[in-house]
């Protein structure tokens, strides 16, 4: 590439006036055309690096859209303006530098903002949250409003020939606009999964600074154009060789148990603390477990442990050691790991979309039981390449973790295909976040479960008054109620560990097997509101009944 541009700028002089003018031509096309790429290429990494804070939900596209296109609104008539009053090249490519730094600095700049967004995000306050976000947000507002200026800019620039003027500029606008269509796909095909979040900016810094560079040797005569793009691109490569290298850099406490592993996957931030024997896993904003380890202990002493009631829903309270165990939302082997202790080596199928995240719980969480079969796959779409014939005895499906839930498992469509892979006596269980007072989405998927299956009951998970809880929701094939499950519960066998019968018998309100009192019991029948919707593929709420949770949630939280 030295050897291209040093032959570029050896030619260039010697060049006559028309050739100079076509390339002169080219360098406006090169500047709009690495614009528009690298405009596009900031959308789809600032994406990235909000997700793991504020998850990949519309709302935050649409936040993150909206304000892309107002600031490139912005830029367009600033472009437009200073093209008039500044009709030079050299006004220009330092509208370009300027912008190419404001693009290596994002990175290293919004580190301590994002971690104000989690002290907010684990406090409960609102005005904490909502001001990081709105701070991060204005990050990418200098660099994507001053590229913005780039393609009227060049335009003015460009036209020599009034009667060419709508040719020029539609000529520049379209290849601004293919510059777009690449930027769009860099990121995602190659540099987020080949270099990082933070890399991916630092790359398109580059990029654009190396094309400013170019064209200010090629037609800017001044040598301060000339130094200020060279310090740029030493600013820009200095940046990303200091900087500590992750954009999710937490914001530890005296309370946090050391780090063991921590990186960034093609779908999520990923991180695994230790508290002696125990570890955790943290996934994305780092709000909540997705996995536990406990080597001294029976159970997870989590919500895990309320999958394994599962099979006290069904007629006989029992699980055959040849029966068969699905898990969508596999994590680090959790659940997996739980069933084997308490029931035996039955046959589970784990599915888990980021085969990463399989990696870690092998290596971390000790998930290596030679029963369980770790498949790397969307739940739904490898339910579907499923033969009809592959059952299941118990499905449960942890993947819902507010606000990241994926709607398409939470379709009438989707519990259709799961009860089409169910036995006859299969039960599926799901876990949904709840506020203390807001039930809106366990009624909303208990609807949905209730157009499905004959049977559906729900069992509320106790916790702190004031903070974010879980309700387990329960889907039987075969007639399943609060009386039979608590007489299976005290019929269990003295072959189960007494840990899991004793937590059994707490769930089902009785002091002992010959003591229960329904009204003590965290099952209940379903109630959802006359109003509430059952989701489908083409309709399914998710995200608003999600949001209203937590601003509901956040707005007592503030409240005196």
């Amino acid at each position: 590439m030295c050897y291209t541009v040093a032959a570029v700028l050896w030619v260039y002089p010697q060049l006559p006036g028309p050739c100079r003018s076509c390339m002169k031509t080219f360098v406006f096309r090169m500047l709009v055309f690495t614009a528009g790429a690298v405009t596009l290429g900031v959308e789809l990494s600032a994406a990235r690096l909000l997700e793991p804070w504020f998850g990949n939900s519309q709302i935050v596209w649409a936040a993150l859209i909206g304000l892309i296109l107002s600031y490139l609104a912005i830029g367009a008539w600033l472009g437009g303006k200073l093209a008039d009053r500044y009709p030079s090249l050299g006004g220009l490519l330092t509208l370009v530098t300027i912008a190419g730094l404001g693009v290596a600095l994002t990175p290293a700049v919004s580190p301590p903002i994002l971690r104000l967004a989690t002290v907010g995000l684990n406090d409960y306050l609102p005005g904490l949250l909502a001001g990081a976000l709105f701070v991060v947000l204005l990050l990418f507002s200098l660099p994507v409003i001053l590229l913005g200026a780039v393609s009227p800019w060049a335009v003015r620039l460009a036209v020599t020939d009034l009667h060419q003027t709508g040719r020029v500029a539609g000529s520049l606008y379209a290849i601004g606009t293919c510059g777009s269509i690449i930027g769009t796909f860099l990121p995602v095909l190659w540099l987020i999964p080949s270099y990082g979040t933070r890399w991916s900016f630092y790359l398109l810094a580059l990029w654009l600074l190396a094309v400013t560079l170019l064209a200010a040797l090629l037609h800017a005569r001044s040598r301060r154009i000339h130094g200020m793009a060279l310090l740029a691109l030493g600013v820009t490569l200095a940046l990303a060789f200091i900087d500590p290298g992750s954009v999710r850099a937490y914001w530890d406490s005296q309370d946090d148990g050391p780090i063991l592993y921590e990186d960034e996957s093609l779908y999520n931030y990923i991180l695994v603390r230790s508290w002696g024997s125990e570890r955790h896993l943290q996934l994305n904003e780092g709000v909540g477990l997705h996995s536990v380890y406990h080597p001294d202990s029976l159970l997870s002493k989590g919500i895990w442990d309320y999958f394994l009631l599962a099979p006290l829903f069904r007629p006989n309270g029992s699980l055959d050691p040849r029966e068969r165990v699905l898990v969508i939302g596999l994590a680090a082997g959790t659940t997996p790991s739980l069933y084997t202790r308490i029931y035996g080596p039955l046959e589970i199928v784990g599915v888990e979309l980021d085969p990463q995240i399989i990696e870690v719980g092998q290596r971390y969480f000790d998930m290596t039981q030679p029963n369980l079969t770790a498949v790397a796959a969307d739940g739904r779409r490898w339910l579907l390449d499923q033969p009809e014939d592959q059952l299941f005895d118990i499905v449960l499906v942890d993947a819902y973790r507010p606000p990241y839930i994926p709607f398409h498992l939470t379709t009438f469509e989707f519990f259709q295909l799961a009860r089409r892979h169910m036995s006859d006596q299969g039960v599926l269980m799901i876990n949904v976040g709840r506020s203390p007072t807001d039930f809106a989405l366990v009624d909303a998927l208990a609807a949905t479960l209730a157009a499905v299956f004959p049977s559906v009951l729900i069992i509320d998970e106790p916790g702190p008054p004031d903070d974010l809880g879980n309700s387990l929701v329960v889907a039987a094939n075969q007639p399943a109620t609060r009386e039979a499950f608590t007489a299976n519960v005290t019929a269990m066998p003295s072959t189960l560990p007494r840990q899991f019968r004793q937590f059994a018998l707490e769930v089902a309100g009785c002091a002992s097997e010959s003591s229960c009192d329904l009204n003590l019991s965290r099952v209940r029948a379903t109630s959802p509101p006359a109003d509430t919707p059952v989701f489908t593929d083409d309709r399914a709420p998710v995200e608003r009944l999600v949001h209203g949770i937590i601003w509901s949630f956040l707005r007592s939280r503030a409240e005196p």
